[in-house]
């Protein structure tokens, strides 16, 4: 692929001009700077432009819109997560309609029936040939057809673009330079109405802004007075241009501030009296009182035609007013004109204080006037202008106090206008110069005018139109000295060429309905002042050749208002002028002029002495001159710069500038002065005149001039001159720069404007004028035919000189073709001279050309490219194209800015950044420019400078093309350049560059992404060719395999297995089970952890590893070389490496899959949901905080309510750089439907492509590793770990083929060596038999049928595969969400049919044993219909989990698969305790037959071994006679049945105990742990265990929460297998019964309905037959445990007594009356101790009740429990450590405080003031006394120690205290001292009877017999020993 040798081309593109006349001037000929400037802003531009460039990232970027171009038309692959969430949806609707029915009609136990007859159901499609013996190779060939079928050919299109942040080579092009505009607002005047109408008004608009105290407008005139009115003036204004006639305006705005106001004045004709005289009328009389003025007005009309006829053209000031802009803009709401609310009115207070919020929130954006709604006012209040205070000054000190308004007009509908954003490109407007702008339909519509804007502050943008005009302001004139009447003064202003009168020229602009253009202008008169103020503005045209004749030339007139005899109207009474050329300069600003009494004599210019002056000569008259010029700079510097030019280039020696005589002598220094002073102009006028700057400094590099014979080199000084420029110009604009930090003005330039100078100015040529030889001819001149076909057309390089063209061209074109030949001397070429410059400068010079080196590289290449299409260079071979001086030039100039870079890089980053992308691209600019062999040799000199790392040194005997070798760095330079620098980068050693990572991958990810989106490169065998370029890539993503991010990890459990167990971690971390054990559990076909590279030391991983989204850059540019490179290469390469190398290949191959794995719609919807409630909320919450509507107090309450963000606990998700949640919604937040949806399609292809690169690159390693056996297995595993994912239904049906051959071709691989990988394909297989994707079933269940055959056929038994599958299947029901046993049904028919249509083997036992396999299956498939129907009842779910275990007591493996689902589903619910016993059950089931293996002495001896960490454990034994045997084939296979497999077991148990706090409980586990280590001298491993015990031990102190629990009995027949169950539930610490009774009744009101389900309120005994047998029952009560008084002594600490429980009670208090509560003599209590089936925790969170026992409490015996709690409590508050006084006192006051009723007093009064007759109550009554006793006592120390307590201030509140304890004493007294006489007989006797009585006499109604006799109430003995005391 040669470089294309066409890639230049050279266009003319042609100027656009906006309006209809191009703006030149009309005089002809023009002086040479009118020439020039005429030249820049008329010729066209000139651009190079290279063919292919849009092929380049540079000006093409891959960006989310072009992606979204080539992802148009993606077919949509189908996935069954999909399918399965529409069919979620679906079923959610169908739900309730099924609800009713489900299980309302089912009788109970009717799922039994539910299984189907197999035989009858319908099998899927058979495929073709699959029963058809083939050979391998035919089989091999046919697969990879079919897998190259309808592939997407750009992987890299359905991958998201590289991110734009590291781009580096963006490059976008310049904007086209053009004029300056702001922002832009139209004014239309509607009408002005005063109450009466008896005169014309004349009106003009201008802006000011006060803040800057500056118009920042020129004025617009407007007339909206009626015809009659008009009429009156028509004397003096005989005809009216159309121009003269707009009403409305568009003013632009380039600085939107507050402080902007739109000024409106008003004028009237003149007439006689001040101001306020004429004004009075307009504010007494109204339009409703006409009657009563109608004779003054008929005067006053009468006197206004007088006026109007006689003093028609003098004006005078009448009123004004202000309209503040930013009222407009705000009060309509700064919105949109496309928003729906646009028309409604103001909207409340609150909106409108909202909006304005959420503009002012933006900053200055609260002043846009770009965009606002439209608004019509009516301007009611005008002020009346005062004489004495017209000036912009006074006007200024009005604006800011304009809330204070003076004297009012009458207040009724002058003025209407309507303002409004402009449009972009208004019909029927005027430029400033009245131009008309495109478009302009029609001539004859009233105009729009442009008016021409004075920015506040600088603007800084080049001039591109001819602009020419003048702006005289009048500002105020003393007449006071002048003597004779001058009272109302005039001040005529006219242009003049000469001096003669009738020389003034018509360039003053007219104002409203008039002629277009005057000679003169009158400034309005204020009557009777000497001294007035003005405000008038003058706006000219003046002509482009200005000479020193043209001056301005003020007349002063005395205007006499009343007619009188023989005064004339007008009497001149002064004249004074400014002459407006000075030394080539045009002379603009204040001026302070004296004023000549008498008419100037005619030679006027030169003052005569003896005129006489008013005020002797003084200056009494001042006024102030500006331009808006793109002609005249006004800058001293600029404009003596360029008259030096001129001088030189007319050769006008010698020439007078100021004081200095400019000779050919001192002309060299004085150019070179004037150069050097350039940086002393203002910039703004540098910028605005740049073009012309920048083309006469290069005009004198090119073309030295001769002076005098000599040629005199400025190439130096220009060169300076520019650098200082250019860098002045940057440094001032930063914020007009792309990203490289290039100034937007100065490209423009560059790429548009600059051009060679074509022809050396000699006297009396123009210098240069068109950008190529023949185009010369300036606008002005007529244009030769010739040139009009040439300039359209792009001039290529086929063609660079017209001279070829079969076009005859004019002479002009001769003459200046010729021109080019025959020069005086040669000129220097610019790059030849820049690059020269450039290596010679120094110092601050070179700092700034290094500064801004971009610029003077672009100059060089446009200037080379320019050159070789000028001198026809071409189609030279490149190394004869330029000299060999100019080639060292630039090997200089790149070598020594490389070292710049180099040793810079430390101390001035962001210069070597600039630095180091001008150099790039200057350097990809020479490969389209010079020889490229000389470019790469300077790429490679710049490497060896500044590269920060070391080059790789390779072995050069490695000449492969997969490796970064010498040869192959030296045939693919460029791509190997990129490979070592992403080798060296990536590598984890390299110091401190993983900061680079991203920006070395992006690099090459773009470069990919180019090759992808290339047209030119659809071919596979051109895709196979650049492939080349990157094989190496391959290599070093295999190195760089540990730093990838480990995508494996944190795939979220979707519906697979890896629910169950997660892979990978820190036991002690998490939220499953985990599986990092050594071998990790193996065997069963769970998910194994296996042994691949992931398993990499953690360490080493941390500091360079790899982001996520780096990681998947990488991978997916190592699948495009994989997927573009020549099949054949790879085969080759594959067959060289080692086992080792093929590993690492297949780990990446793994990585790969799960890192492009499809995700889902739904996961999709979610991400984005989730983003856009993120930013709405961010909204909400920023608008709610500005209007105050949410204090802080407010927002502080809701964060503690835990209104948590959606991102969980990751609040701040804004600071943290890591966490981007929103990074792919960066664009815009809420995306539609339809963008989800080509979002999931596009995600879908993708992962689709991905695998099937994977699925190309394994069928290539197999090919060639047929001989390594070790990899097969590695092989399998990828196919395997493919399967597992959610992949389309096309990557499967090639998964299954390649998966079918490959079985084929080794089947010993799995039914010989490695029982765990035909344990992962079994399950793999039977998950897909159940997809919902017909496609994929049928191949999953062909799939298995072979594998069935094949197993036969090794063996005559496929023993194997039967368990593998039948463990799989247990394994699949118990964990997959989506798991359908319809479509497993059929697929389990299809494996029917096959075998009943598998002809070969009809006659062997093999279609039996499918029989019988395939009805096993079936059988545990119904089972699981109940499952599926209690899939929401998650205890029911466990019950029916447990009891299928216990139906495979049996079959240890499948009972160890069912304890595992259990586990997993409990870890799933944060139940980890209950988890945890999952796990010692299936420990301790495998203890039991590793002990029947062998006899080893440091295993456990089976479950007893168990047993201190439940009782529960020994159902686990193995001693029935059905038990098998483990050495029986097919059982105990799974690799948890070993050592390795009990270890893991019983680390993740412990990981689970620590997770649910039981600390204790670990040790026991590690108890059995420790002696396996020992026994293997594991010291690595008992280290960790006892630092984990040490961490338990630690953790044991603290405070400690474990389950509650609750009876729940269900009642009713509605409950199928549940009625009348009673159960206890283990719930989560401190749930209430509110809580757990809510949940039960919201779940069973949902499965019954709300009407059916009820709950029983109290816990009394159920009856039965009271209750409505259509009704479901239940009854929830709160239990505690229960434990007998020997078994407290074992359980002292929390942790015990809330372990292992078995007995649990609760209390049910009664009357015998049938009521709850009664008065203390009737109320009774039932105790009711409840006996478990087994204890707490299980390996379920409910366990049935097993026995139940009843004990009922007689009212006395209730006193006494309720007297000893209260006496408990008082212990407990007085010895409480440290002491709690309010406690303590809160206790104190309820026990001897109290007045309420069932106080102690109320107690001892009931039941000790009588002796009871009941003799079986003594003793009750005598404990009772004794209660009483120990309560007083501890009374008396609790108060004892309050007192110690207490301040100063609570001592009265203890002496209250004390006097109650006394009254309650006093009380007391002699109801304890009365002891029943029968109780008192010897001790002797006594002792015996304690021995004698084995429980207190209460009456207790039993329910069962108990086996221990409860010593629960031995209080009698004390009784006895208290007496004695006594």
């Amino acid at each position: 692929m040669e470089f294309p040798p066409d890639d230049l081309n050279l266009v003319q593109q042609v100027k656009e001009c906006s309006t209809l006349e191009p703006p030149l001037p009309e005089e002809d000929p023009l002086d040479p700077r009118v020439r020039d400037a005429l030249a820049v802003y008329t010729d066209d531009w000139l651009v190079i432009q290279r063919k292919y460039q849009h092929y380049s990232t540079a000006y093409s970027p891959h960006n989310s819109e072009s992606q979204r171009e080539r992802q148009r038309g993606l077919v949509k692959q189908t996935f069954e997560l999909d399918e399965v969430a529409a069919a979620d949806r679906h079923d959610d609707q169908d739900d309730i309609k099924r609800r009713s029915a489900s299980l309302d009609d089912t009788p109970r136990g009717s799922w039994a029936s539910s299984i189907f007859d197999l035989k009858n159901s319908s099998p899927d499609v058979l495929l073709p040939a699959v029963l058809e013996r083939a050979a391998a190779e035919d089989l091999d060939r046919r697969n990879t057809e079919a897998r190259l079928q309808g592939r997407h050919p750009d992987l890299l299109g359905l991958y998201p673009p590289p991110d734009e942040d590291e781009a580096v080579e963006r490059c976008s092009l310049p904007e086209v330079p053009k004029e300056h505009c702001g922002q832009r607002i139209m004014v239309k005047c509607l009408s002005l109405k005063f109450e009466i109408e008896i005169e014309p008004i004349f009106g003009t608009l201008a802006l000011y802004d006060v803040k800057e105290k500056k118009k920042i407008s020129e004025d617009f005139h407007f007339d909206l007075n009626s015809d009659q009115m008009k009429g009156l003036l028509k004397v003096h204004t005989p005809n009216t241009a159309i121009s003269t006639m707009a009403r409305s305006a568009i003013f632009s705005i380039t600085y939107p501030s507050a402080d902007i106001f739109l000024v409106i004045k008003l004028e009237k004709v003149l007439q006689q009296g001040d101001i306020g005289e004429c004004c009075e009328p307009y504010m007494v009389m109204k339009e409703s009182d006409s009657a009563k003025h109608k004779e003054k007005l008929e005067k006053l009309r009468s006197q206004a035609e007088q006026s109007c006829t006689r003093l028609g053209r003098f004006r005078m000031p009448f009123a004004w007013t202000a309209i503040h802009l930013l009222n407009i803009v705000s009060s309509v709401g700064g919105l949109d004109r496309t928003d729906p609310d646009s028309d409604s009115g103001n909207g409340t207070w609150n909106e409108r204080k909202k909006k304005g919020f959420e503009r002012m929130s933006v900053g200055e954006d609260m002043c846009n006037f770009a965009t606002f709604r439209p608004a019509t006012l009516t301007v009611t209040n005008f002020f009346k202008q005062e004489g004495d205070r017209l000036s912009d000054e006074d006007l200024y000190k009005f604006l800011a106090d304009m809330r204070r308004p003076s004297s009012v007009l009458r207040r009724l509908r002058p003025l209407k206008i309507d303002i409004s954003p402009a449009p972009d490109s208004p019909h029927y407007c005027l430029s400033p110069e009245l131009l008309h702008v495109k478009p302009y339909p029609d001539p004859r519509v009233r105009p729009t005018k442009d008016v021409l804007e004075f920015p506040a502050r600088y603007v800084y943008t080049p001039h591109t139109t001819y602009r020419n005009l003048l702006y005289v302001y009048p500002q105020s004139l003393n007449f006071n000295s002048r003597q004779g009447s001058v009272r109302n003064i005039a001040v005529k202003v006219q242009f003049m060429a000469g001096e003669d009168p009738s020389l003034a020229m018509p360039v003053i602009f007219g104002k409203s309905s008039c002629a277009e253009f005057m000679k003169e202008a009158y400034t309005p008169i204020i009557y009777h002042n000497k001294s007035p103020e003005f405000y008038e503005e003058t706006k000219m045209k003046i002509p482009a050749n200005l000479t020193d004749n043209h001056h301005l030339l003020f007349t002063f007139y005395h205007i006499s208002c009343q007619p009188k005899q023989n005064t004339p109207l007008e009497t001149p009474v002064g004249y004074t002028w400014i002459p407006l050329m000075q030394h080539g300069r045009l002379r603009t600003g204040s001026f302070s002029l004296p004023v000549s009494v008498e008419k100037p004599p005619p030679s006027y210019s030169v003052q005569l002495p003896g005129m006489k002056w008013v005020d002797n000569h003084k200056g009494v008259f001042n006024v102030v001159v500006t331009a808006a010029s793109s002609v005249h700079t006004q800058d001293p510097h600029l404009d003596k710069f360029f008259t030096l030019v001129y001088v030189l280039e007319e050769y006008s020696f010698p020439f007078r500038l100021k004081d200095v005589i400019i000779t050919e002598a001192n002309m060299e220094g004085e150019l070179k002065a004037s150069m050097a002073a350039l940086r002393g102009a203002l910039l703004d006028t540098c910028v605005r005149f740049l073009h012309q700057l920048l083309s006469k400094l290069i005009l004198l590099i090119v073309y030295p001039p001769v002076i005098a014979g000599q040629i005199v080199n400025l190439g130096r000084a220009a060169f300076e001159a520019m650098t200082l420029l250019v860098n002045q110009i940057h440094k001032n604009l930063e914020g007009n720069q792309d990203q490289h930090g290039r100034n937007n003005l100065l490209a423009s330039y560059i790429h548009y404007c600059f051009h060679l100078p074509t022809v050396e100015p000699t006297a009396g040529t123009p210098p240069y004028e068109l950008p190529i030889q023949y185009a010369t001819l300036s606008r002005a001149s007529g244009r030769p035919s010739s040139l009009h076909l040439s300039r359209s057309k792009s001039i290529s390089n086929s063609n660079p000189d017209l001279a070829t063209s079969p076009a005859t061209p004019d002479q002009e074109v001769q003459r200046i073709i010729g021109s080019k030949v025959s020069r005086g001397h040669l000129p220097s070429l610019l790059h030849e001279e820049l690059a020269l410059q450039w290596v010679v400068s120094t110092s601050a010079v070179r700092e700034a050309s290094l500064q801004q080196a971009w610029f003077f590289f672009q100059l060089m290449t446009k200037s080379m490219a320019h050159h070789l299409f000028m001198s026809s260079r071409l189609d030279l071979p490149r190394r004869q194209r330029f000299p060999d001086r100019f080639v060292d030039d630039i090997a200089a100039l790149v070598g020594a800015i490389s070292s710049d870079i180099g040793n810079r890089h430390q101390k001035d980053v962001e210069l070597v950044e600039r630095l180091n992308t001008s150099l790039a691209f200057f350097l990809n600019e020479l490969l389209s420019l010079m020889d490229r062999g000389f470019v790469f040799n300077l790429i490679r000199s710049y490497y060896k400078q500044s590269s920060a790392f070391s080059s790789m040194v390779q072995d050069p005997g490695v000449a492969s093309m997969f490796e970064l070798s010498v040869p192959f760095r030296h045939q693919h330079f460029l791509s190997g350049l990129l490979l070592s620098e992403l080798s060296l980068i990536l590598d984890p050693d390299g110091e401190g560059v993983f900061f680079l990572h991203k920006k070395a991958i992006s690099a090459v990810h773009s470069l990919l992404c180019s090759h992808d989106a290339d047209p030119r490169y659809t071919d596979p065998q051109v895709r196979a060719h650049i492939a080349q370029l990157y094989l190496p890539l391959i290599l070093i993503v295999m190195e760089t395999l540990p730093q990838l991010h480990d995508f494996t990890d944190n795939s979220p459990s979707r519906g697979r297995l890896a629910s169950t167990l997660a892979d990978g971690g820190d036991p002690d971390n998490g939220s499953t089970i985990n599986q990092s054990v050594a071998m990790a559990i193996a065997g069963s076909p769970l998910p194994h952890a296996k042994t691949n590279a992931f398993a990499l030391p953690t360490a080493g991983r941390q500091s360079s590893s790899l982001s996520a989204e780096c990681s998947r850059t990488l991978l997916v540019c190592f699948l495009w070389v994989l997927k573009n490179a020549d099949a054949g290469l790879l085969e080759q390469w594959v067959s060289d490496l080692s086992v080792m190398q093929i590993n690492r290949l297949l780990d990446l191959l793994h990585l790969s899959v799960s890192c492009f794995e499809y995700r889902g719609k739904k996961a999709l919807e979610r991400i984005n949901s989730l983003t856009f409630k993120k930013s709405q909320d961010m909204k909400a919450r920023l608008e709610e905080a500005i209007l105050g509507t949410i204090g802080a107090r407010q927002e502080m309450v809701r964060r503690c309510r835990g209104n948590r963000s959606p991102y969980g606990s990751q609040e701040n998700v804004r600071w943290r750089k890591n966490v981007t949640h929103w990074r792919q919604n960066a664009d815009r937040v809420d995306k539609t439907k339809a963008e989800v949806e080509q979002e999931s399609v596009v995600d879908g292809n993708l992962a689709t492509e991905a695998s099937l690169v994977v699925l190309d690159t394994l069928e290539i390693t197999v090919v060639e590793s047929e001989l390594k056996e070790s990899v097969l297995g590695g092989v399998l595993r990828v196919l395997l770990h493919s399967m597992a994912g959610n992949q389309s239904a096309v990557f499967l049906q090639h998964c299954f083929t390649t998966q079918r051959a490959l079985v084929f071709k080794f089947p010993e691989m799995l039914f010989e060596e490695d029982t765990e990988l035909c344990a992962d394909l079994c399950l793999r297989l039977l998950r897909h038999c159940s997809s919902s994707v017909g496609s994929v079933r049928s191949h999953a269940s062909a799939s298995l049928y072979l594998l069935m055959r094949q197993n036969f056929e090794i063996g005559n038994n496929f023993a194997r595969v039967k368990m593998q599958v039948t463990m799989s299947l247990s394994s699949l029901v118990g964990t997959s969400q989506s798991f359908n046993e319809d479509h497993l049904r059929r697929s389990l028919k299809t494996i029917l049919t096959y075998a009943e249509e598998d002809l070969e083997l009809r006659d062997s036992p093999f279609p039996e044993q499918v029989q019988d396999l395939v009805f096993n299956l079936h059988m545990i498939l119904t089972d699981t219909v109940k499952m599926k129907e209690h899939q929401h009842d998650p205890e029911m779910l466990i019950d029916l989990m447990y009891r299928i275990a216990k139906g495979y007591q049996n079959s240890p493996d499948l009972r160890l698969t069912w304890l595992q689902n259990m586990a997993g589903k409990h870890s799933e619910r944060g139940n980890h305790a209950e988890a945890a016993h999952c796990l010692v059950h299936s420990a301790a089931l495998v203890a039991e037959y590793l002990n029947m293996l062998e006899d080893c002495r440091y295993l456990p001896i089976g479950c007893v071994t168990f047993q201190n960490i439940s009782s529960n454990v020994l159902e686990e034994s193995a001693v029935s006679d059905d038990i098998l045997s483990p050495e029986e084939e097919g059982i105990c296979t799974g690799k948890y049945f070993s050592e390795s497999g009990l270890v893991g077991l019983l680390e993740q148990a412990a990981a689970s105990f620590n997770m649910a706090a039981m600390y204790e409980a670990i040790n026991e586990v590690y108890k059995i742990l420790l002696p396996v280590h020992e026994a293997n001298r594991d010291f690595k491993k008992l280290a960790a265990v006892h630092g984990k015990l040490q961490d338990a031990f630690n953790k044991n102190h603290k405070s400690r929460m474990f389950g509650t629990y609750f009876r729940v009995g269900f009642y009713g027949c509605r409950f199928g297998d549940l009625d009348e169950q009673e159960f206890v539930y283990k719930e989560p610490s401190i749930t209430k019964l509110a809580e757990i009774s809510h949940r039960l009744e919201e779940f069973y009101c949902e499965r019954f309905g709300d009407d059916v389900v009820e709950i029983i309120k109290d816990s009394s005994p159920v009856d039965k037959n009271k209750l409505d047998p259509n009704k479901a029952y239940l009854q929830i009560t709160y239990v505690e445990p229960f434990f007998d008084t020997y078994e407290l002594k074992e359980r002292i600490t929390y942790f015990d007594k809330n372990y292992n429980l078995r007995t649990f009670m609760y209390c049910t208090p009664f009357t015998l009356d049938g009521r709850a509560h009664g008065d203390l003599h009737e109320q009774y209590k039932r105790k009711t101790i409840l006996t478990m089936l087994h204890a707490f925790p299980y390996v379920k969170t409910r366990v049935n009740v097993l026995q139940k026992e009843e004990i009922i409490l007689v009212p006395m015996e209730v006193a006494i429990e309720d007297m000893q709690k209260k006496t408990q409590e008082l212990a407990f508050a007085t010895h409480q450590e440290p002491s709690d006084s309010k406690m303590l006192q809160m206790v104190l006051q309820g026990s001897v405080g109290t007045t309420v009723n069932q106080g102690p007093l109320e107690v001892a009064q009931v039941f000790l003031s009588d002796i009871p007759d009941d003799p079986k109550l003594f003793r009750h009554h005598n404990k009772l006394r004794l209660c009483f006793k120990d309560f007083t006592k501890r009374c008396e120390d609790a108060l004892r120690k309050n007192k110690t307590l207490i301040g100063p201030d609570q001592k009265e509140y203890h002496r209250e205290l004390e006097r109650n304890y006394n009254k309650l004493k006093e009380a007391l007294g002699p109801l304890i001292n009365r002891k029943i006489p029968q109780l008192y007989r010897p001790l002797a006797v006594q002792a015996t009877q304690i021995q004698r009585y084995g429980r207190t006499s209460s009456t207790r109604a039993r329910t069962y017999t108990r086996t221990h006799p409860r010593t629960r109430d031995c209080s009698h003995a004390h009784t006895t020993l208290e007496e004695c005391r006594e």
